[in-house]
């Protein structure tokens, strides 16, 4: 899986321990051994019109670690943020998570000039968990027979277009984007409404339209790109 992982400021060579998360987010509390990774703040669309639409937004810890704990920022309390879980018994870390997690964000309350929420993952090395031996033999267990495959794609001001595919021998069962800014503050609305993003899928190949006004320049703006990928090797 192709998988964009944010820098760690302060990350030693050694991957030196963080004990407990960072002074506004829990993403490492109650956790021992902790690595805190921050993603950008991302654009949560924002409308009176039903059903409100989603957005989501995959973070990944660095190589060798999972995910343990979560958290994230909003800029309004009418955003819904969940994240996708893995099934298995028990719930935790290696088992009920991996090395990334995805996102969901839905705008549930007013019409909002800015909406934008701000993930954060805490991340412990090394794996764990196990598989359930199936007790029947028609029935199997839940396991992971999609792959993702994400891009972060610079936001430059003006119109164009970015084209992915799943790799050879899988097939495309799903896809999304999103727009983000990886900026200590959250964007201005002026930012925000800057960028208009939009995707079709046509015989197996996703492009991505983007439109970005000036606003945008120097803001560390990118549209990560999603696919939900089966088959293959």
């Amino acid at each position: 899986m192709k998988l964009v992982v944010l820098a760690l400021a302060g990350a030693a060579a050694s991957l030196a321990f963080f004990v407990g998360g960072a002074a506004a987010t829990n993403e490492c509390r109650g956790l021992q051994v902790c690595v805190p990774v921050a993603g950008p703040w991302v654009v949560v669309p924002s409308t009176g019109a039903a059903p409100r639409a989603p957005v989501q937004y995959q973070l990944s810890c660095p190589k060798g670690y999972i995910v343990g704990g979560l958290d994230a920022e909003l800029t309004d309390r009418w955003i819904d943020v969940t994240f996708a879980a893995l099934l298995g018994s028990p719930v935790n870390p290696g088992v009920s998570t991996s090395r990334a997690a995805l996102f969901t964000a839905v705008a549930v309350g007013r019409p909002l000039a800015a909406a934008t929420f701000r993930p954060h993952i805490g991340c412990l090395p090394g794996s764990g968990g196990g598989q359930r031996t199936p007790t029947v033999v028609h029935v199997v267990p839940p396991g992971h027979p999609s792959t993702r495959r994400v891009w972060n794609v610079k936001i430059q001001p003006g119109t164009w277009q970015v084209s992915k595919t799943c790799a050879a021998g899988e097939t495309l069962v799903g896809a999304t984007h999103a727009v983000a800014f990886n900026t200590s503050a959250p964007p201005a609305a002026a930012v925000v409404r800057s960028v208009r993003a939009s995707h079709v899928v046509h015989s197996g190949r996703v492009s991505v339209l983007v439109r970005a006004g000036a606003a945008v320049r120097g803001q560390k703006g990118t549209v990560q790109i999603d696919l939900t990928c089966v088959g293959g090797a």
